[in-house]
């Protein structure tokens, strides 16, 4: 998706709004009738002047005029509004336009103009090139989406194609909430050239003082065919801040490269930084912690003592005790930006939903759910896979068998944790014992919870054995070792 411009924000004081933000891209396409280019349009509504429609509705509009010339002479002329959706404030609008043409070069025109305010336009033009050889395997250009979705009805919009919706992505620009890059380029003729599978390379790279390095690569194999509509979508999550190109190329088995074509996006990610001194620097006025009252604070950092550095518990503990609402606000907004640099309000939404779940599940009255032993152990590590509940054996307190299969967190697989009530209090379950690494770890759990029975220890050695006495209605043992 090549593209024509980027407009520069500026104000029109007299009317109280920014100059006309717009950005005009096109891609050129190939079908089996003849070649094609697609434009893309979209408009910042903060910058296009708004009137009423009906009940309280306002619309905005932008008259396009657009010429193809070749040689100086208009071969192709459109004119057309394009109108936001009618809306109660202003909103992004944007369009997609299709035009046949043949091969060649041609000079591309396009003015927009403000229906609202004449004054408010900009004129644009760019040199475009429409070459496709039906002797050669080809590609079309790279077109950048802000998104796409499968649809039903092909023929439902201009956005629709191959029976995928693609909403373009304006500027070629991925902002801080960007975690993907998706990209849709089609190829041709494969059936004709090749005999065999073929590759397709993905990548992207880092544009440093006029150097290309590979940062991103993928590749996926595809089977010759007259038209192949190539979808994908990249993580870029971790993907810094800077300048870079997208190319995709095909290659035959012997890896020799048969057609190449990239495209310059740039990518702003402000919270992926190695220097904590660059976190603090971000304006928490201006972020989701702002929001957050002192009980709100307070609790979300309680919630966060499961998952944060040890180190940091105490920390966190003279935070609250001290009352700093800004150093709360501070180290909550870091730490969910280190978490998930490109929506780290989305990431501690998630979060803070599954540690009220876990309150209100594991609440003893005492204390949040979250900081009882069962609540610390769910928040830190998940979900179980399995629950073991025993609470009415007669010669043991209430107790819980937790099972991990998988335990990533220590590389380990079958990890347990034994959980008892001897208190008796609803709710107030304590650790017992666990397999994880780095958590309790306690060889005698079997008597500490069969304490009442010291008579039954499986051994004449009340300080050397770890075990009881097989019994009638004593399951413990039996139970850990079953699962």
């Amino acid at each position: 998706m090549k593209k024509i411009l980027i407009i520069a924000l500026g104000l029109l004081i007299s009317l109280q709004m920014m100059a006309l933000d717009a950005s005009v891209s096109y891609a050129t396409f190939k079908s089996p009738e003849q070649s094609y280019i697609e434009l893309y349009f979209y408009v910042a509504g903060k910058t296009v002047e708004y009137k009423e429609v009906n009940d309280s509705m306002y619309q905005a509009g932008i008259e396009v005029i657009l010429l193809f010339k070749q040689e100086g002479e208009i071969v192709k002329y459109d004119k057309f509004t394009l109108n936001s959706p009618a809306s109660r404030r202003a909103i992004d609008f944007l369009d997609v336009k299709r035009y046949g043409l043949a091969d060649g070069d041609y000079q591309l025109v396009v003015a927009l103009q403000d229906i609202n305010n004449e004054s408010n336009a900009k004129e644009y033009n760019t040199n475009v090139r429409i070459q496709y050889d039906d002797s050669k395997i080809q590609q079309s250009d790279i077109q950048l989406l802000s998104s796409f979705e499968k649809v039903k009805d092909s023929a439902s919009s201009m956005f629709v194609k191959n029976g995928i919706k693609m909403e373009p992505l304006p500027f070629n620009f991925y902002g801080r909430h960007s975690s993907s890059l998706s990209f849709y380029s089609e190829f041709y003729n494969t059936d004709q050239i090749l005999n065999e599978d073929f590759m397709v390379s993905y990548s992207v790279e880092k544009l440093v003082n006029d150097k290309a390095e590979i940062v991103m690569i993928g590749h996926k194999r595809q089977t010759p065919q007259t038209i192949i509509p190539f979808l994908m979508q990249m993580d870029i999550s971790q993907l810094p801040s800077g300048n870079y190109n997208l190319k995709v190329e095909l290659r035959n088995r012997s890896k020799e490269l048969l057609s190449s074509r990239s495209i310059f996006f740039q990518r702003s990610n402000p919270l992926l930084v190695e220097d904590p001194a660059a976190l603090a620097s971000i304006n928490i006025d201006e972020e989701f912690v702002k929001k957050l009252n002192p009980e709100q604070l307070e609790y979300s950092l309680r919630a966060m003592v499961p998952i944060i550095p040890r180190n940091d518990v105490e920390i966190v503990n003279l935070m609250i005790r001290d009352e700093n609402l800004k150093a709360q606000r501070m180290y909550i907004f870091n730490h969910w930006a280190k978490e998930s640099p490109n929506n780290p309000e989305f990431a501690y939404k998630e979060y803070m939903e599954v540690a009220a779940a876990v309150d209100e599940k594991f609440n003893s009255g005492f204390r949040h759910g979250f900081e009882t032993d069962r609540g610390y152990v769910y928040m830190k590590y998940g979900q179980p896979d399995d629950i073991e509940t025993r609470d009415t054996e007669p010669t043991a307190p209430p107790y819980e068998l937790w099972v991990y299969y998988e335990f990533p967190q220590t590389n380990q697989n079958n990890v347990k944790f034994v959980f008892y009530n001897p208190s008796l209090a609803p709710g107030d379950f304590e650790l017992l014992h666990s397999t994880a690494i780095g958590e309790r770890n306690n060889p005698t759990w079997q008597r500490d919870l069969y304490k009442d029975r010291p008579n039954e220890i499986n051994s004449s050695d009340y300080f050397g054995d770890d075990g009881m006495l097989d019994n009638f209605n004593r399951n413990a043992d039996r139970v850990f070792r079953d699962y």
